[in-house]
């Protein structure tokens, strides 16, 4: 057997019906949708969701939870572990994109506490977790608000 060889299984495969093509298709004149009514007209169909005048299910269920979508705030993340791994002295946002660790340049960038830091350093940040103050002081650092 080879594909060039291969055929549907007999009777599988039908002739599409060709509907109102005149009285001696056996199919024409109303072309097998009824006399009248809603649904012998064209662009009869009705939505996806539509139940047939019951309140659709869409209505039916409770709303739920919250959107805070049109004031939603995107901060990029940075932690300490990440910062300390570059061994400079001064960083601030570009020295963040060129590194990857920050995508974006116009997007606020906040720096986290996770992790350790040894040397000090100079970082420029728009937002700054509490401990992760603590840590970049405790490390004879600063943390300077952009």
């Amino acid at each position: 057997m080879e594909l060039s060889n291969l055929k549907p299984a007999n009777g599988s495969i039908r002739t599409k019906k060709r509907v109102g093509r005149g009285p001696g298709s056996g199919n024409g004149r109303t072309a097998g949708r009824g006399n009248n009514g809603y649904r012998s007209r064209s662009g009869s169909g009705s939505k996806i969701h539509y139940e047939g005048g019951q309140t659709p299910l869409m209505r039916r269920l409770p709303k739920r939870g919250f959107s805070n979508y049109p004031f939603k705030k995107e901060v990029q993340i940075v932690n300490i572990e990440s910062i300390a791994k570059l061994e400079l002295e001064k960083i601030d946002v570009n020295t963040l994109i060129e590194n990857g660790l920050v995508k974006k340049a116009h997007l606020p960038v906040k720096i986290l506490g996770n992790g350790d830091i040894v040397k000090s350093v100079e970082i420029h940040a728009d937002s700054f977790s509490a401990s992760a103050i603590k840590k970049i002081e405790k490390a004879g650092g600063k943390a300077i608000y952009l």
